[in-house]
This record gives C-alpha cells, sequence and structure tokens, in this order.
C-alpha cells in the first residue's frame, strides 16, 4: 500500500519553455542540402576529425565538427537521419532511440552501455553533448545499423543501401522514407502530417503531450490534449488560449477563430519573451482539448507563420487504426502504456488510463489501483535475504493495521526478467472497500528491486492480473550497479521507534518526527509542516498573526455546525482545556467518517511568544495500531518552543 496517508499525482505539461526546447534540440548546428527522391541505392557519408565539411555521394553540407574522445571519432547523430534517413526518437531527458531498417540503436547520454537491436553492448566512448549536439561515437553507431565503414587519408566513410533519401526540411512533405505519411496518438485520437523533418521528441510520461523538432533547430511542434467534459465553441476556445498566452508573457500578434470546415478552432500566433514566433491552436473534440504549439526560430513577422498552414491545417482530432501509413506514437500495447525509468534499467507497462510519474516510477489514480517500484541497497548479512525481507513486511503490515483490517494471504515463488524472487499478496481495508496488494521482492548484484501492485476489489475485472503485469517487466539488473553505490533502504520498513530531530529558526520550535513518516512539506522555515504516514497524517502549523482565542472560538463554532443534526458523520469527543509544551492550550478531539473512512482527528491550539500554534494529527480507525499510536505521542510530547 502506499506508505503515506495521501497521493499526490503529477500534473501534465502544459507547454516547454525554451530553456527545455534548448535540451530537446540535440542537432543545432547542421545545414542541409535538397535530396532528390530516388529508388534504392547506396549512399556514403565521408566525415574528417575536426572538420565542419561532410559529403554524401559527393555533394559537401556544413556539420558540427567531428571530435576524437578517448581515440573515439565521434560526430553529430543527426548525420545518420540526413544521409541515411535513420529515424531518431527522444525518450526521455536522456536516451535516445535511432532506427534504421531493421536496426534499432538504444543511446544513454554519458553512458557506454547501449542497446543495438535488442542486445546490450559496450560502446568504446559515450554519447555526450557538446555545444548543444549530441555526438556519438562514428563506428559504433555505423555498424550497428548496418553500413560498412572503411578509411582513406584520415577520411572515414560509411556506405549503406537505403531505398529512399530525405527531403529538405523546411518543406512540409510527406516522410516518405519511412512509410509512414502522418503521425498521431491512437490512444488520444489525433493525427497530422509527418513531414521528412519530424523527429519525435520527448514528451509527457502519459503521452497526453507529445514534441516534434526537427534537425537543424529551426522547427518545434507540440501536441497536447486533455480531458474537458463541457463542450467549448471557437469562442471559448480562443478566450482559453490568449489567457494561456497571456500567463506565459507572450505578446498576441494575430487572433482569430475558424469555424468553417470539419473542425472549428481558436488560432493565435504570438512572439515570447526570446522573441520566438509561435502559431497556436485549440481544438474541440471526443470529450478533449487538443492544442497546438509550434514554433518557428527563424519567422520574422507573424505572416511568416501562414507558410505553415499545410502542415497544421493537417492536424485531426481522429485516429485511423486501419490506416497503416499511420505512424503511431503510443505505446499502448493490450491496454498497458510504456512506462519505466532508463536510470534504473526498468520498463514496464501500466494500465493506459493511469496517471504516470516516470521519475518515481509511481503510477495510478485515485481509488483505481496503482503500481510503484523501487531500488534500494540490499542489507547484509541475513537481514539482506528474500526470507527477511518478506518477514519485514509482514510485520509493517502487523504495525500499521489493527486486527480484522488486513490479511497476509501467502508467499510464492516468481520470475521477473530471468531472476528468481518472492510475491507476497495481502489484503487490506481503510474502512470501506478491500485492496488487494501484491508485494513483488527481487535481489540482484547488491541490491533490492521492489514492486507493489494494488488492486482494489470493485476493479479486478477491469485491471490486468499480476502474470500479465510480470510479463510486460524490463530489468536490466547491470545498469544499477555500473551507474550507483549505496542507495538508500526503505525507510517505511526500519523500526518506528527511531526519530529524527527537526527544528525551525523561523518559527521557533523544536519537534522529533518518526523516521518512518514520510515528508509531504519538510520546510521547517516554512508553515505548515505536514508528513505521512500510512492511515494517517502529522501537521504543524504556526502564525505570527493570529490569536489563540481566534482559531479556538472558530473550530467551536464549525465543529457545533457540523455535528448537529441527526445522521451527521462528525462527531465531537471532546473539547479540553490541557497545558501543553509547558503553556495552556485547547485541544479537539473528532471522530468522522468520510467516504467509509472512520477516522480521528486531533487539534491542538497554543500560544508561545507571539507565535500562535496548531498542531493537527489525523489517524484512521483502521490503522490505529498501538505502535501508531505510540509514535504520535512521541512528536506530541516533543514539541518545544524554544527562543
Amino acid at each position: 500500500m502506499l506508505r503515506e496517508n495521501k497521493s499526490r499525482w503529477p500534473h501534465r505539461l502544459r507547454q516547454v519553455s525554451i530553456g527545455m526546447m534548448s535540451s530537446l534540440l540535440l542537432f543545432t548546428t547542421l545545414s542541409i542540402p535538397a535530396w532528390a527522391d530516388t529508388p534504392a541505392e547506396t549512399r556514403t557519408l565521408t566525415v574528417q576529425s575536426g572538420s565542419s565539411t561532410a559529403s554524401v555521394n559527393g555533394t559537401s553540407y556544413t556539420i558540427a565538427k567531428p571530435i576524437v574522445r578517448q581515440g573515439v571519432l565521434m560526430v553529430p547523430l543527426g548525420v545518420f537521419k540526413k544521409a541515411f534517413g535513420s529515424e531518431i526518437r527522444l525518450e526521455g531527458e536522456n536516451r535516445v532511440r535511432l532506427l534504421q531498417g531493421p536496426h534499432t540503436i538504444v543511446l544513454v547520454l554519458d553512458n557506454r552501455v547501449a542497446w543495438i537491436d535488442g542486445k546490450k553492448v559496450q560502446l568504446p566512448a559515450e554519447p555526450t553533448m557538446i555545444n548543444g549536439t549530441l555526438m556519438v561515437p562514428l563506428r559504433a553507431v555505423a555498424t550497428g545499423i548496418g553500413a560498412a565503414v572503411s578509411s582513406d587519408s584520415g577520411k572515414l566513410s560509411i556506405s549503406l543501401t537505403v531505398k529512399d533519401k530525405e527531403d529538405k526540411p523546411d518543406q512540409d512533405v510527406i516522410n516518405n522514407s519511412s512509410g509512414k505519411t502522418r503521425v498521431g496518438n491512437s490512444y488520444y485520437g489525433w493525427s497530422i502530417n509527418y513531414p521528412s523533418w519530424m523527429i519525435v521528441g520527448y514528451g509527457t510520461d502519459d503521452e497526453s503531450g507529445t514534441a516534434f523538432n526537427d534537425a537543424t533547430g529551426r522547427y518545434y511542434l507540440e501536441v497536447h490534449s486533455s480531458t474537458q467534459l463541457v463542450e467549448l465553441d471557437a469562442d471559448d476556445l480562443l478566450e482559453q488560449l490568449l489567457k494561456e498566452m497571456s500567463d506565459s508573457g507572450d505578446i498576441v500578434l494575430h487572433q482569430e477563430t475558424i469555424t468553417s470546415g470539419t473542425a472549428s478552432y481558436a488560432r493565435a500566433i504570438t512572439r515570447d519573451r526570446d522573441g520566438v514566433l509561435w502559431e497556436s491552436r485549440q481544438y474541440y473534440a471526443n470529450d478533449k482539448v487538443y492544442e497546438l504549439f509550434f514554433a518557428d526560430f527563424e519567422a520574422a513577422h507573424y505572416k511568416d507563420m501562414d507558410k505553415h498552414a499545410s502542415l497544421l491545417g493537417s492536424f485531426k482530432t481522429t485516429y485511423n487504426r486501419v490506416d497503416k501509413s499511420v505512424k503511431d506514437v503510443s505505446t499502448i500495447v493490450d491496454g498497458l502504456r510504456e512506462a519505466g525509468n532508463e536510470e534504473y534499467g526498468i520498463w514496464l507497462g501500466v494500465p493506459a488510463g493511469w496517471q504516470m510519474n516516470n521519475h518515481d516510477m509511481l503510477y495510478g489514480s485515485e481509488g483505481e489501483g496503482y503500481v510503484s517500484v523501487s531500488v534500494t541497497s540490499a542489507p547484509t548479512g541475513k537481514e539482506g535475504t528474500l526470507s527477511a525481507w518478506s518477514e519485514q513486511l509482514k510485520r509493517w503490515m502487523e504495525e500499521s493495521f489493527i486486527a480484522g483490517s488486513y490479511e497476509i494471504k501467502g508467499l510464492t515463488s516468481v520470475e521477473v526478467s530471468g531472476v528468481k524472487g518472492q510475491v507476497q499478496e495481502v489484503r487490506y481495508t481503510y474502512g470501506k472497500q478491500w485492496i488487494t496488494e501484491y508485494e513483488v521482492m527481487v535481489q540482484k548484484n547488491g541490491y533490492r528491486y521492489y514492486l507493489e501492485y494494488a488492486i482494489p476489489d470493485d476493479r479486478k475485472e477491469k485491471l490486468p492480473d499480476l502474470q500479465k503485469l510480470l510479463d510486460s517487466v524490463e530489468i536490466d539488473y547491470e545498469i544499477v550497479p555500473s551507474s550507483f553505490g549505496r542507495i538508500g533502504g526503505e525507510e517505511f520498513l526500519i523500526d518506528k521507534t527511531q526519530m529524527r530531530s527537526k527544528s525551525s529558526r523561523a518559527y521557533k520550535y523544536g519537534v522529533d518526527i518518526p523516521r518512518y513518516w514520510q515528508p509531504i512539506s519538510d520546510q521547517f522555515e516554512l508553515s505548515p509542516v505536514v508528513y505521512g504516514f500510512a492511515g494517517g497524517d502529522f501537521e504543524i502549523s504556526a502564525q505570527k498573526d493570529t490569536a489563540a482565542d481566534f482559531i479556538v472560538s472558530s473550530l467551536k463554532r464549525y465543529y457545533n455546525e457540523v455535528s448537529s443534526g441527526s445522521g451527521n458523520s462528525i462527531k465531537v469527543l471532546g473539547i479540553e482545556h490541557i497545558t501543553f509544551a509547558g503553556v495552556p492550550a485547547v485541544s479537539f478531539k473528532i471522530h468522522q467518517v468520510k467516504k467509509g473512512i472512520g477516522f480521528t482527528t486531533r487539534e491542538i491550539i497554543f500560544e508561545s511568544g507571539d507565535i500562535t500554534y496548531t498542531i493537527r494529527t489525523q489517524l484512521n480507525d483502521a490503522n490505529a495500531t498501538p505502535m501508531q499510536q505510540a509514535a504520535l505521542e512521541r512528536a506530541l510530547n516533543s514539541f518545544k518552543p524554544v527562543e
């Protein structure tokens, strides 16, 4: 189960800033000639260390200068797209996929580990960014896509037979070299023409936003979709679009609504703070708002954006699954979306409708279950065995849920990416419905890989079973040992009696916090400070401009109003005048039931010096074990105002 009382899901990316964009445009120094469409032919790319001139079949063009690093010739990755029509896709912040015919190469920035046609290899030098351009080892990448490499008088020649040549990047022509004429997302239901310059870039974790750029760094396009159940007309869309532009500080150069044709939409052309011209559009269809943001870094006048009308006008709020000429950027297969974190070498499939957080490897939706994945260093000695690990998890359940609120179903063997582990099945309830949780444990090379899959009873028929989820998991167990040292252990499993001291100079207090509590807002020089744990939370609020008497009278009035009347789910268990932290205080104890979950809240209000403090604790009935209650009492008793 989530080890905090409240889950926090990421918000979607609305628009990429220029600063972020510079990291997406990997190929910024390439000046490319036009290539004519021809039948299959052999192309030869020739490059030389230290020379910004390259040639393809004798035609010269300018590239970022190749360099020698660690004895290896490094070239801009973009030359493979322009010379041979290779498809380049950015995946995450530091992972790049290059596709050429039947060959696929996956590169990771600043890492010698790569994958060529699914096989893990060690590169002679790591891909790296130099002056905004991604440089890669020439020979390794060239041979990986099936090219022949030869040298003559200090020049390297790379020869490869390809079917079609690339078109000029500043023309909105169709990308015939890939066999696709359109690109889109089958899950979110949109598509657009697929020009030859278009490189699929990094998008949002849940794929609701997708970015594209070109090899020269001139063009940039984003497509977003978001749920909107209330229908919006073109005027509504324009109002919404202009507000976004205003909030981002853009200057609006042109605005209009288009109501003719198959789809109505709003259109605006703006200049951002960096002087870049953007065309933005919004459409409403399928209970969604679709947004397009297109930048031309060489456009000087708003009318210059008209030349891109054929591309932007090709956008449709539909996706034809039957049409094989449409490239699908969605990774959804059999209801599962591709997820994971390349830093840890972990990939898996999660239900398509869930919110995504690849950074923390946390996936799910409120009330619909979740998957979380973590990697930590394994303890040494007898505590580092799988059996000891499963016993820790059992003990955690016993300390976190009262009897009758949980069941431990059993332990079975499992295999994850070729490594044997075990899965513990447990069931628990916070008070309303039962949840089945699978705790998957695998150890390899001194590290623990832990996957937690929770399924509410009313979602069992709609979510994949454990085996289907595990079949989607791929773990490269060599990545963590090669990139990490010791990684902190699982905080929620540590001894619940361990405490850590915290203090606030701004609000003049000190307090001891149980180490197993997870910080939600732990900036002690700010207010409030909040910690969470299974079934509860702890909050300290400090104010310098509000008297304690005012807060107390307001709470009394509020609880009197909400607890009066028959059938009310809120009950006042007591209001007491007490001594707390050496000063007079008022303590409220309230029990209520919300969404079928019963819990008790305690609020203690008092003044010390010029500061009024409110300390609030909350604990679900199902989680009110002696261990949890004792942890709350230790934190409360440790609070001390300081001068």
